[in-house]
């Protein structure tokens, strides 16, 4: 809010009238209203998940169905960011007991954040595996700039960001990893979230199976 306040009082004291700068200003003042709506909607998705007034709609949910239609999802910013996506997803994996849609936003914000942290030529890969006769684990890994030991534990509170000057770059709220450590919880799923600086971050999450 400061920086849209800050950007509107410059235009209407005389910046409006340069076209060129004017243009840039409305531009970024465009961005951060993105993003400010971005970060409304996220808190009050986690607000209502938290007070458990989300209910979720589980049925059994084809784990490769969703993942697939996710990576299509991202593949436009991939590309844009010169980042390669896989899946590797075994033949006879069992069916998850998902809600469809909320399946799709964890991985979503997953794998966004997985390439947004990722270098130029880098890959994220999104694989699943049966870890026992009750669960199936799903795993997103990148081979990016990772997290620090010390930031590790409270990476999935609300608002924490390790490069508070890159999220907001990239239009982080820092609400993402707080909405998928609930969502997961939910669902009944455990949430494991290992990273080594310069190395990149895999993530895993649980589901039971139907």
């Amino acid at each position: 809010m400061t920086a849209i306040q800050g950007y509107i009082e410059t235009l209407l004291g005389g910046a409006l009238d340069e076209r060129e700068n004017a243009q840039r200003f409305l531009e970024i003042v465009h961005r951060h209203t993105e993003r400010l709506g971005r970060l409304l909607n996220y808190l009050t998705d986690l607000s209502n998940i938290e007070l458990g007034k989300v209910s979720l709609r589980l049925a059994p949910t084809t784990v490769a169905s969703v993942v697939e239609s996710v990576l299509d999802i991202i593949q436009p910013r991939a590309e844009a960011a010169g980042v390669a996506l896989k899946s590797v997803l075994p033949d006879g994996l069992p069916a998850a007991q998902a809600d469809h849609d909320r399946l799709a936003e964890i991985l979503i914000n997953l794998v966004d954040n997985a390439v947004k942290y990722s270098r130029r030529g880098g890959r994220v890969t999104v694989s699943a595996a049966a870890s026992d006769l009750a669960t199936v684990e799903i795993s997103v890994r990148d081979a990016g700039v990772g997290i620090p030991a010390a930031d590790l534990p409270r990476i999935t509170e609300r608002f924490y960001r390790v490069d508070k000057a890159r999220s907001r770059e990239l239009g982080g709220t820092g609400l993402g990893l707080a909405i998928v450590k609930h969502l997961v919880m939910a669902h009944g799923g455990e949430l494991r979230i290992e990273s080594e600086v310069d190395r990149g971050t895999l993530v895993r999450f649980t589901l039971r199976t139907t």
